[in-house]
């Protein structure tokens, strides 16, 4: 008899990691798999190779990939071409002035995705409001098209001037690229982004084109082997605003993949909080290759509405993450001036760290942790790879013999200046945008965050850490978590004193419509379908808007939101004022609801907590060389359990290390909750 299940893939730099929920019995299965650079789907087979049901039993797939963020990072996308209104070629290529060159010089702008010879013109003009100010010329534009094909570009990024408020110009250059350069993939602005700021929207394009047919050979490849496997349910690709969109319209639009890696651990820690009664979590997801630290507020993921790559503008709401590289592959070196470093090259997974013994020879945070102890040789990681410690302390002596140093007390200088980046990347997200560490808990994640999240906590004064069950897959169970969401706006810069229920609804209107059958086309019945309706709000001439909700069932809007927008602003900016204030973008979120999985209540111990099975020598200082360390297995703890530090508590996907006045307690459903204490600190 077959049974349903649910499987959530999160693609890193070193492992694949997969989380599969049986919803008959709410059991959740965490697991992880090396990544395949070299073919990123065989990973992902891997993955389902290692869940216990069958393809054809898995009702929903939800996907995360780094395909797209990895093009640009190498600069391996496609060859893209960009056509603007005539006059405006350079839209792309001049972008915006950036203060930080006035103070900075080492600053250098952000490398462009394409040269002057790929920009193209075609005469047109629309308007700001909409109105046609010059037809599109047809016989320039089958001139250019006809350019793009005879130089093979294999794809072409399409933004006209003001194209948001009026999309026909664009739509036509698509229907004479299909006919004069049809294996050129195309991307229009309007598509991604209704809203003004040319260069912003072009950008956008520029970056969704550049890996488009990228992104669509891979989820074409997934989509034929998984159909080929007996697959038949819904797949879904976890997206950078935070939500989950269909492979369908991935596809479509691969702009909102690019920074929805660590997507899923966010919205994983969003329902997290809310489980366990802790709202405002700072979060650190430390994977293989990069860290990526996060807020959640009152139980809310932060939410920025566009971001940025390398300094080149996403015009696409997306979570605010900030990323460093500062992984369990980060690799450690010596400066030019001898000293010492640690990242952000990664070994990756091929050849990966010099300790997984597939012939990594650099020294990598992993092989130190395992050298200084908190690491160990006897629980294979993820159940199949087993640490080897004679290849991590050979790769370590090189360095170590140039500083003089011993292996360990490399090691442990290695593991310390990756704390103190990670501490920076906590410091970025909290202290330089006015909020205190000190308010917050740390949730850690990741398989490398249990090594570091109480020593970054003691430095920032944090007092609480909590370490979610399935640390080492966390994200992909996040990814479980994820409705199908689709962001709509559209420009419409107006007095907030104008604003009045009349106003919203005929604005709202025509994206109400479209999202009601997007969403119904997408399967989701309108019992499932939520639409949630915000306004970006700024003081007449600023630059920089606030995103304040729309009120319902209020007489006077425009009192309501001018009130949200005083308190949203003075909290952002720290001020408020007198001026008229006025409305930018007005913004409709619409969500397809799909099941959430709860996790599961751990059982308590009618006893105490079983005694440590044994003990590990950690390396915390030349002083201190050799402290016994107590060593538990996590999946033999229950609800209840305490443990006091210094302690290792290992399990299948990670490892967490904890301290001497340092107390843990396992929460009701198996989170690990830890009171930093100040004593025996390294």
């Amino acid at each position: 008899m077959s049974r349903s299940s649910r499987v959530a893939i999160d693609v890193g730099g070193t492992f694949t990691d997969v989380v599969e929920l049986l919803p008959d019995t709410g059991e959740l299965r965490f697991d992880k798999v090396p990544t395949t650079p070299a073919e990123p789907t065989a990973g992902v087979l891997d993955a389902f190779g290692v869940t216990e049901s069958e393809l054809s039993d898995v009702t929903m797939f939800t996907h995360g990939t780094t395909l797209g963020l990895n093009a640009l990072l190498t600069r391996t996308g496609a060859r893209t071409a960009v056509i603007g209104t005539l006059g405006f070629r350079d839209v792309y290529l001049l972008g915006r002035t950036d203060r930080r060159t006035n103070y900075d010089i080492t600053y250098r702008p952000p490398a462009p995705l394409l040269e002057r010879y790929d920009t193209f013109e075609v005469p047109e003009r629309s308007l700001f409001d909409g109105s046609v100010h010059r037809p599109l010329d047809v016989a320039a534009a089958r001139e250019v098209a006809a350019t793009v094909a005879e130089r093979g570009y294999d794809s072409v990024a399409v933004a006209f001037l003001h194209a948001y408020a009026n999309p026909e110009h664009e739509l036509r250059m698509r229907e004479i690229l299909a006919e004069v350069a049809p294996q050129v993939v195309v991307t229009l602005s309007h598509e991604l982004s209704r809203e003004y700021r040319e260069y912003e929207r072009t950008s956008t394009a520029v970056l969704d084109a550049y890996v488009k047919p990228i992104v669509r050979r891979y989820l074409q490849t997934l989509e034929g082997q998984l159909a080929d496997g007996g697959f038949g349910g819904r797949f879904l690709m976890t997206r950078s605003g935070g939500g989950a969109m269909t492979a369908s319209s991935a596809r479509e639009q691969p702009v909102s993949l690019i920074l929805s890696g660590p997507a899923g651990g966010v919205i994983g820690a969003a329902a997290f909080s809310q489980l366990i009664g802790e709202p405002n979590l700072i979060t650190i997801d430390m994977g293989g290759t990069s860290l990526d630290a996060s807020l959640i507020v009152d139980g809310a993921p932060v939410l920025h509405q566009g971001a940025e790559f390398e300094g080149l503008p996403i015009n696409t709401p997306s979570l605010y993450i900030h990323t460093i590289g500062a992984g369990g592959g980060s690799i450690a070196w010596l400066d030019g001036a001898g000293a010492l470093q640690v990242g952000p090259q990664s070994a990756g997974a091929a050849p990966g760290p010099a300790s997984y013994g597939r012939g990594g020879t650099q020294p990598t945070f992993t092989d130190a942790a395992l050298a200084i102890g908190y690491l160990g040789t006897g629980s294979p990681l993820g159940g199949r790879l087993t640490l080897q410690l004679d290849p991590a302390t050979a790769a370590l002596a090189p360095i170590a013999e140039q500083l003089g140093l011993s292996t360990e007390a490399l090691a442990r200088g290695i593991v310390r200046i990756s704390t103190t980046k990670i501490m920076g990347a906590v410091r970025a997200i909290t202290v330089e945008v006015g909020r205190d560490p000190k308010d917050f808990a740390l949730l850690s994640f990741g398989g490398g965050g249990g090594l570091v999240a109480v020593d970054v906590a003691h430095e920032l004064g944090i007092p609480t850490v909590i370490v979610p069950p399935g640390q080492g897959a966390f994200s992909a169970f996040g990814m479980l978590m994820a409705d199908v969401q689709h962001d709509f706006s559209r420009t419409a810069v107006t007095p907030l004193a104008d604003v009045d229920q009349a106003t919203l609804d005929a604005a709202y209107g025509p994206m109400t419509a479209e999202a009601e059958t997007v969403l119904a086309g997408e399967g989701f019945a309108p019992d499932l379908q939520v639409l949630t309706r915000s306004v970006d709000v700024r003081y007449s001439g600023q630059e920089h808007s606030v995103t304040v909700p729309v009120p319902d069932g209020v007489v006077d809007v425009a009192t309501e939101v001018q009130k949200l927008f005083t308190e949203l602003h003075e909290r952002q900016y720290g001020h408020v004022m007198e001026d008229p204030i006025e409305v930018t973008t007005m913004r409709l979120r619409a969500t397809g609801a799909v099941g959430k999985p709860t996790l599961p209540v751990l059982p308590t111990r009618s006893g105490p907590t079983p005694a440590p099975e044994g003990h590990r020598n950690v390396h915390l200082s030349e002083s201190q060389p050799a402290v016994p360390y107590a060593l538990y297995t996590r999946e033999q703890l229950l609800n209840g359990d305490e443990i006091s530090g210094p302690a290792v508590i290992s399990e299948h996907t990670a490892t967490t290390v904890i301290h001497a006045g340092d107390a843990l307690r396992v929460g009701t459903h198996g989170e690990m909750v830890i009171s930093i204490g100040t004593e025996g600190r390294a």
